[in-house]
């Protein structure tokens, strides 16, 4: 056997030595059974959601399920735009997903639209049942479950808050999301709100992000003297821009989530986003074990909390009372 050959030849048989070993943990890697996958669909960014999205993985992880190890997440980012809700949430279905984690109505809507039997958690600032999610809070029935918070129902304590603080303002305005599935709700108490208060309360319409500064000259040209910005995904997912124009216009604002404050608005009052999201984490994690959504009651969110701002009130030129101060959760120095 010529040199040339006889070197083929040992190297054949030592590649016939080594192939089943490499092929060993690949045959392993085969055998594993697929890692369930939760759609999570937001109308919000992956950037602007960072802190709903740990509390999720937290919720998660006290079921005992981690992202990457026993459980896969797939991400539905609308980006601000609700409008591509319905696409993202058929583009997840067709990816296998065990659960829908949903943020906003908007977001659980579209995938109750999508699947009537992939199971799916809620977190909604509106009335399930009332959204056609759930037959029940005790008894939700079909394929959803999940926490719900009416921020909508705050507008009154909020324009309170907020009289308390510019006593002096008698015009508040409101900005609403005319698409959003709560700006009808919210709507609902002004008018009682108002009469309360003694005030007037005006309203401007923003459905996108172009809409801001047309809301916010409007409101200028009613002699607002303050600004409760309505509960909102599309609101929330611009918190910095809306904070940063509240500032420019001299208005004092209140917003529903305790992010708002820490992206620069003046203060917030509503139920703790972050508790509510890491319940739908918990619920999405005990479904993925076996329960079944139409056994898990709808978890009423009841944990409020109010958070100042004092670098945002200084450069606004309002004093904070002390006996507010006190009365916060959280005051942002």
């Amino acid at each position: 056997m010529s040199g040339m050959r006889r070197r083929e030849f040992i190297s054949l048989l030592g590649g016939a030595a080594i192939a089943p070993s490499l092929l060993w943990p690949l045959a392993a890697r085969a055998q594993q059974p697929a890692m369930p996958v939760v759609g999570f669909l937001n109308p919000a960014s992956a950037e602007r959601a960072a802190q709903p999205l740990a509390a999720f993985r937290q919720g998660l992880n006290e079921t005992g399920h981690a992202e990457g190890r026993t459980v896969t997440i797939e991400y539905g980012w609308a980006d601000g735009h609700s409008d591509r809700l319905p696409t993202l949430a058929v583009e997840l279905l067709r990816r296998k997903v065990a659960v829908f984690a949903t943020g906003g109505p908007a977001a659980a809507l579209a995938a109750k639209a999508a699947s009537t039997t992939t199971p799916i958690v809620f977190v909604s600032s509106s009335d399930p049942v009332q959204l056609g999610l759930v037959a029940s809070f005790n008894r939700p029935g079909g394929n959803a479950t999940g926490v719900s918070f009416i921020a909508s129902e705050l507008i009154a304590k909020q324009s309170e808050l907020l009289h308390q603080l510019v006593p002096k303002a008698a015009v508040i305005g409101l900005l609403v999301n005319p698409t959003s599935a709560n700006a009808e709700v919210q709507l609902k108490d002004v008018p009682a709100a108002a009469r309360t208060l003694g005030l007037q309360i005006v309203v401007q319409n923003a459905s996108s992000e172009r809409d801001f500064e047309a809301a916010f000259a409007a409101f200028a040209e009613q002699r607002a003297g303050a600004l409760v910005v309505g509960s909102d995904p599309l609101f929330y997912s611009r918190r910095q821009q809306l904070a940063a124009m509240a500032v420019r216009h001299a208005m004092p604002a209140m917003y529903a989530d305790r992010e708002y404050a820490e992206a620069g608005g003046l203060m917030s009052y509503g139920t703790s986003l972050a508790a509510a999201i890491r319940q739908a984490g918990v619920y999405t994690g005990r479904i993925l074990k076996g329960e079944k959504p139409a056994d898990l009651p709808v978890v009423q969110a009841t944990k409020f909390e109010l958070v100042i701002n004092l670098k945002t009130a200084k450069a606004l030129g309002v004093t904070i009372p002390n006996s507010m101060q006190l009365l916060a959760d959280e005051v942002i120095e």
